[in-house]
């Protein structure tokens, strides 16, 4: 089978579609013909960030030691390995399975969830990682209640189109931070508000939230704080490295100077419970995902320089024929 190999550090160029041995579902595994997977910044990433941290994120210092691609996967299931109960063959799935750039590839059955039949395979990739980590980060604020003001960072991006989606399904007044060039597409999904982050601070304009997810940008942990309201809470769900750090290294402690709270949600877990609810809310049209340019297999090069040198609007997709 073909499959997306990164073999040797450097730009999306070193990315190689290479012949590779098709694999076989074990215990509680699953093989998923693909037909669409998704790229994330997990994926995109390793060309961007400082090189003394990409050995951490692949796992070798010389040349990757992870050289699977892709994480995203919508398909059909191919087979099922013992024990596994939810799928059959030629059932349709979505969800996370770490090497999707290929034309097959394993998931654990926890990891996977039908898709909805009114939905295309294109649509599906675009929700498991982005719309888990919405999922997530507004959970771990405590729920958002009909009338908050959210503030979401970076809601233009995988993420930010869904933690808008549902903060609006859950009746929270919502500003989004976003450029300009996005603000139509801000306002078709509900927005009430709407920051062109390169012309105003929100962090400096007097007005504060309920709750502020960080997804992409960067502000200091002080400045969030400073937006929040007397109970407020800021979720770091991703974003510059630094504020990563930051949230890391002293959201619990200013949390505990008053009744503000500051934290980092860390990496999204994918389980069965959630991917089942987003393929509920993904049938129903609560979320609907923007699928901003699809790429065959052997292009995925191409996809990874669209999203570097063009800021995607919407998911950018990897359709397997």
């Amino acid at each position: 089978m073909k499959a997306i190999r990164y073999e040797t550090f450097g730009p999306p160029e070193m990315l190689q579609l290479k012949d590779v041995e098709k694999p076989a579902p074990k215990n509680h595994q699953i093989l998923v013909k693909v037909h669409a997977a998704s790229i994330n910044a997990s994926d995109w990433r390793r060309f961007t960030m400082p090189p003394f941290l990409i050995p951490l994120m692949t796992g070798g210092w010389l040349k990757p030691k992870d050289t699977l691609m892709g994480t995203d996967v919508a398909g059909q299931v191919e087979a099922v390995g013992e024990n596994v109960t939810r799928f059959k063959p030629g059932d349709e799935a979505f969800g996370v399975a770490h090497g999707s750039f290929a034309e097959y590839v394993l998931a654990r059955e926890s990891h996977l969830t039908h898709k909805p039949s009114n939905r295309s395979f294109a649509e599906a990739a675009c929700v498991p990682v982005a719309a888990i980590t919405a999922l997530q980060a507004i959970r771990s604020a405590g729920g958002i209640q009909a009338g908050q003001h959210i503030l979401v960072q970076g809601a233009s991006g995988g993420v930010g189109m869904f933690a808008v989606q549902m903060a609006k399904a859950s009746g929270a007044n919502v500003t989004a931070v976003c450029s300009a060039r996005n603000f139509n597409m801000l306002r078709s999904w509900g927005a009430d508000h709407i920051i062109d982050y390169a012309k105003v601070d929100f962090t400096k304009n007097g007005k504060q939230y309920d709750l502020i997810l960080a997804i992409n940008g960067y502000y200091s942990i002080w400045a969030y704080r400073r937006a929040l309201k007397p109970q407020g809470v800021y979720i770091c769900a991703g974003g510059d490295i630094f504020q990563f750090i930051q949230s890391m290294l002293f959201g619990k402690w200013l949390s505990q100077k008053g009744g503000k709270t500051l934290k980092n949600m860390g990496i999204a877990k994918p389980n069965q419970e959630d991917l089942t609810r987003l393929g509920e809310l993904l049938k129903d049209g609560i979320i609907v995902p923007v699928v901003d340019h699809c790429y065959p297999l052997h292009e995925t090069t191409a996809a990874m320089r669209h999203i570097l040198e063009q800021h995607a609007q919407g998911k950018i997709i990897i359709v397997v024929e």
